[in-house]
């Protein structure tokens, strides 16, 4: 069966240009020259309220202030000045003198609003340096900060000094100018800048334009802040500097970095202007967070897991062949890996520490640590021990390092407590991974001719026991690192998960804004991908990416993990038919429906007339049938128990093939959390839809992996049936009284096609039209229950999703 519906999408109208007359512009120029008269007086919001003096008389009174500071107070005193007034003096000697100057002329710095932490003048404007968790550093910037209404306190040695009355002046709050950034400071401020290679101007030029703005010029690289060079440059080998920059792992950046910068008046993000990510140094491997995603996921797909569970041994150790095996003593296996995620520092590390005993009884201690992503720049040692008792005591003093916590309660009881800037341990389970575990397309294939399973049931076990699907479902997600067998964590690890999300979306309630939010954001990021490390780490911005990078993405974790505990360690196993004793495992019966069957029939009906084309960019796809399989799970009511309760609708849901294994051998779970986006919106409810393309979207994988599964369940309603045209305020009401909800979309199918199947099950089968609710928040009509005994999966649809209206470029 081909579906080949179209969907228009017709285009938004331009918004018109605004047309000045010639008129206009004769009246515009009137009023300058009414006003011209006025512009010898400085504008009222160039007048500073404190003092009555203009930005310009005030940046030239700041200008000699700072020179006669400069000339007359050491570094000593300065410190001194910051301690008095409660200021961070704990700063380079670089940052000493800007700090004290701009606290001495415009007043102390009062203490961060967001965390209470210290805020540092830092060139181009005021950050807090504070924790605002165990988990994150505070993410607190404003050009205009509070400071303290009282008087500068003045060191006795300072009193002494020639500029004490200078210094006086300003003592008093009163007498403070507001410091205006925008026009006092320079882009460059602050930053130390190296050139290399022919540019389109000449070094001397730009060493002039840049301390113009504020900055300065090196002749070296330790220590810049960038390094400016050409693509012509970078083509043509790379000077030294250029690749010691690289070796360092230094911003590289063209010469449109400095002029955008200066045109702008503020310095540029340096990662717009990178011209080197592509590049590598002889050896060394690019960091996967500065690849092109399609590369980074070409790179990550084919990367063999390198530790997949706790009993693993670390690959890069190659003692595996050997017979190697994690150290066991007490029942406690000696295999820790760490990570740390802190986007407001710019962390993002790990650590794996194992101790590994051989056949011969030799024991060999491994540690790999680095940045996520950067394998090639990673730290490792492996070193031979003779002593098993200190051994042991090195491998718990490295895990109280490493993390402030001891290694034996979180081993026994997983008593754990997350402390400032340490690492955090990812819990292990004691298994193997399925990207490990499951078995490769050629072994598949072997697997499948030889299974007693049904040809057609053996295919289907054969996709969902291989290791692709689970490969890309975690690279979509950018959790697919190799260092960490993400899909194969302890039901511990996933709690954490759990309870991180949920108590984020608890404070969000509390509708925090402005630099509070901002913080709240920045701190789940970090912790987030503490729990799950990722190689492309970002602030979550929105609730889209909460339920997309944050709910879906601990779902697709769980279940994996899921089908990691069915598939196990099929690379090595000795059973002559490995497909179906994992079927058995799964405690459900498949079968395949015959196309000429009334079933087959129905459900290739209800699919043709509820489906519209999903559109990717600006290609949209269609589906056609390839099988269909009739389920019975235990987990589940079966078709004899769900037809005795009221209300009862056959719909489609929506999953990726990765959660498939899952959802046979434990049914459908109610979502996460509630949140008030599609797909989340009805809280923690299990929701399905009366529309095959509402449910595609979730089926959908990738263009270039057209396979993917649509499921065909009976969902009871129950007595009473609650209709929504809009987003729930509050699930906890639905979610207690475990009412039947459907909520209104844009489409609906057409009522006059309903029909009834098996007596009293209600088929939504129709053309989809517009309905009535043109604002609601949802595409197609969806239904929610929140108790899993009101809903039986029937039915597994295998689709392939294709191409439409595609026109291919053909060579003679």
């Amino acid at each position: 069966m081909k579906v080949h519906e179209t969907r228009s999408h017709g285009n938004q109208p331009a918004e018109e240009e605004r047309m000045v007359t010639r008129k206009q512009k004769a009246e515009a120029k009137g009023h300058e020259g009414q006003q011209s008269p006025k512009k010898a007086k400085a504008e009222h919001h160039d007048i500073d309220q404190h003092t009555g003096k203009s930005t310009s008389e005030i940046a030239a009174e700041f200008d000699k202030f700072c020179k006669a500071t400069k000339e007359h107070l050491s570094k000593e005193q300065m410190r001194e000045i910051l301690e008095a007034n409660g200021q961070d003096s704990s700063v380079s000697d670089d940052a000493v003198l800007p700090m004290c100057q701009d606290i001495m002329f415009h007043g102390p710095l009062s203490t961060c609003p967001v965390c209470g932490g210290s805020l540092m003048y830092n060139g181009r404007g005021y950050s807090c340096k504070g924790e605002f968790s165990e988990w994150s550093s505070c993410t607190y910037a404003t050009k205009d900060p509070p400071r303290k209404d009282e008087p500068l306190k003045i060191p006795e040695s300072v009193e002494k000094s020639p500029v004490a009355e200078v210094i006086k002046k300003h003592q008093d709050p009163k007498n403070r100018p507001k410091r205006e950034l925008k026009l006092a400071d320079k882009p460059f401020a602050g930053m130390m800048i190296s050139l290399s290679g022919r540019l389109s101007r000449s070094h001397q030029y730009w060493r002039k334009q840049i301390q113009k703005h504020g900055g300065k010029v090196a002749n070296h690289i330790i220590g810049v802040t960038c390094l400016v060079t050409s693509s012509a440059e970078r083509e043509r080998g790379g000077s030294s500097k250029l690749t010691e920059a690289m070796e360092r792992s230094m911003p590289i950046v063209s010469e449109d970095w400095l002029i955008e910068s200066i045109n702008k008046n503020e310095a540029q993000p340096l990662d717009a202007f990178d011209i080197v990510s592509d590049l590598a140094v002889a050896g060394r491997g690019i960091p996967l967070d500065k690849q092109e995603s399609s590369e980074e996921a070409i790179e990550t797909i084919a990367a063999e897991l390198k530790l997949y569970g706790k009993r693993g041994v670390h690959k890069d150790t190659k003692l595996q062949d050997e017979g190697a095996k994690i150290y066991e003593k007490d029942a406690i296996l000696y295999n820790c890996a760490f990570t740390r995620c802190n986007l407001g520092r710019g962390w993002n590390d790990f650590c794996i520490t194992q101790l590994i005993i051989m056949p011969d009884n030799k024991l060999h201690f491994y540690q790999k640590k680095g940045r996520i992503g950067e394998d090639a720049r990673a730290e490792d040692k492996l070193e031979e021990r003779d002593d098993i008792g200190n051994a042991l005591k090195e491998f718990a003093k490295l895990f109280e390092e490493m993390t402030g916590n001891e290694f034996e309660p979180w081993e026994r009881e997983k008593k754990f407590k997350k402390q400032h800037n340490k690492y955090f341990p990812i819990d292990m389970d004691d298994g193997v991974e399925v990207r490990h575990g499951g078995l490769g397309l050629r072994q598949l294939g072997v697997a499948a001719a030889h299974s007693k399973l049904d040809p057609m049931v053996a295919s289907f076990m054969k996709v969902l026991c291989g290791q692709e699907i689970y490969r890309y479902a975690l690279m979509e997600l950018a959790l697919d690192y190799a260092e960490f067998p993400v899909g194969m964590v302890t039901d511990v690890h996933l709690r954490r998960c759990e309870e991180t999300l949920l108590e984020f979306v608890q404070k969000l309630k509390s509708s925090p804004s402005g630099p509070k939010a901002d913080a709240l954001w920045s701190d789940f990021s970090s912790r987030w991908f503490t729990l799950l490390p990722s190689t492309r780490p970002f602030r979550f911005r929105d609730l889209s990416d909460l339920a997309e990078h944050g709910a879906a993405a601990f779902e697709t974790v769980r279940d994996i993990t899921t089908a990691s505990h069915i598939i196990g360690d099929m690379s090595g196993g000795t059973l002559d038919d490995p497909l179906f004793d994992r079927y058995k495992k799964l405690g459900c019966s498949i079968s395949p429906v015959e196309k000429d069957t009334d079933d087959y029939k129905m459900i290739v009906g209800y699919l043709e007339k509820t489906y519209e084309p999903y559109k990717v960019e600006e290609v949209s796809y269609g589906v056609s049938v390839e099988r269909i399989f009739a389920v019975e799970l235990s987990a589940s009511p079966s078709l004899e128990e769900i037809k005795k309760q009221p209300n009862k609708v056959l719909l489609w849901c929506g999953t990726r093939s990765s959660n498939l294994l899952r959802h046979l051998q434990k049914g459908f779970l109610p979502a996460v959390c509630s949140l008030p986006v599609p797909g989340y919106m009805f809280g923690k409810a299990i929701v399905c839809s009366d529309a095959a393309a509402e449910a595609a979207r979730y089926g959908f994988t990738a263009v270039d992996r057209p396979e993917g599964f649509l499921v065909l369940a009976v969902a009871s309603l129950g007595e009473e049936i609650t209709e929504i045209s809009g987003t729930p305020e509050d699930t906890k009401p639905l979610e207690q009284k475990k009412l039947g909800v459907k909520g209104l979309g844009k489409k609906k199918t057409d009522e006059s096609e309903h029909f009834m199947w098996k007596g009293d099950i209600k088929v939504p089968c129709g053309r989809l039209v517009p309905s009535e609710h043109k604002d609601s928040p949802l595409e197609y009509n969806e239904y929610a229950v929140y108790d899993p005994k009101q809903v039986s999966i029937r039915f597994l649809v295998e689709v392939k999703y294709e191409e439409q209206n595609v026109e291919y470029d053909v060579e003679e």
